[in-house]
């Protein structure tokens, strides 16, 4: 199970956002009891052009109860009143489940 933040584009400057998430944000978040990974990917558009998502973060756990327990933490809270301060309406989470494939090297 992950937790996905999508970052639309920055309504700080975009390096003073990047400080302030990775500076602010990013310790908290990564002090929450059962993390087991993250992932960041900043944006570089689409097929289309352009898009209004900048970055993501994505941050897994074991169960959705253990990140359930994550977030209700002291760091988890922390966290998210950390993100509501940096980012507001302008973050938008959601709950994935995913799957993974290793494609072999042929």
């Amino acid at each position: 199970m992950k937790l996905v933040i999508l970052f639309k584009q920055a309504v700080l400057e975009q390096a003073d956002f990047d400080h302030r998430w990775s500076t602010e944000f990013v310790p908290l978040a990564e002090q929450m009891p059962g993390l087991r990974r993250v992932t960041v990917s900043y944006t570089h558009g689409g097929p289309a052009g352009p898009v209004e998502i900048y970055l993501i973060h994505e941050l897994y756990f074991d169960t959705m109860a253990s990140l359930t327990a994550a977030l209700n933490s002291p760091a988890g809270v922390q966290a998210g009143q950390c993100l509501i301060n940096l980012a507001g309406k302008n973050a938008t989470l959601l709950f994935a489940e995913h799957m993974e494939d290793v494609m072999s090297a042929e």
